[in-house]
């Protein structure tokens, strides 16, 4: 049977004809998803307006340095599947299968931080009820903590396939998707991180 990896540029032509990485319908489902928490972070935004002391006050209880944490992670596991992405475009299976476990991996570890963050938060008798701003803090990031979870989820199935079906263009498409799904986890953090975290009131 036929193997694209005996020819690194089997898909490469394909690619080139593509104007937009990955299914259009995910694209949909990206560009949806954005709207919404666009409107929970306008809506975040007037509530702060409304009570700045009260956000403030409530902010200075968050440890930026986890958030630091959590950006850095996000954006290496982010870099780690792009390199994915582009070894599948080459056919290179070995590459492709290890740059998702490494991004895995790496994203993992965002997953720890949040749990432990959550835990100190729920020890310390903050939860979702103590104000209008924890409300926030704990739907907004649980929000995105879910579709962290998606989003491993997916990267899990892209690495099952890589190491079982051909590099071919259904794989590439199927790849390019989960990536552009996973990136768009990284870019909601990259809102979430200085609006819960750094944002300071005067």
């Amino acid at each position: 049977m036929h193997r694209p990896d005996d020819h690194p540029h089997a898909s490469a032509s394909f690619t080139g004809q593509r104007k937009l990485a990955g299914d259009e319908g995910v694209w949909f489902f990206i560009s949806a998803d954005i709207t919404l928490f666009a409107l929970l972070f306008l809506l975040f935004m007037v509530e702060r307006g409304k009570a700045p002391a009260l956000f403030e006050q409530s902010r200075q209880a968050l440890d930026p340095r986890l958030g630091v944490l959590n950006t850095l992670i996000l954006l290496t596991s982010s870099w780690l599947v792009a390199l994915a992405v582009h070894s599948a475009r080459l056919g290179q299976r070995a590459a492709v299968s290890r740059y998702l476990t490494l991004g895995m991996l790496v994203g993992a570890g965002f997953a720890v931080s949040k749990i432990v963050e959550y835990w100190h938060k729920i020890a310390a008798g903050i939860t979702l009820l103590s104000n209008d701003f924890f409300m926030f803090y704990f739907a907004l990031t649980g929000l995105h903590f879910l579709h962290f979870v998606v989003g491993m989820m997916v990267l899990a199935v892209c690495l099952a396939k890589s190491r079982s079906d051909d590099l071919d263009d259904r794989y590439v498409i199927w790849i390019e998707s989960s990536a552009c799904y996973w990136h768009m986890v990284d870019l909601l953090w990259l809102v979430l991180f200085p609006m819960l975290y750094l944002l300071h009131t005067p």
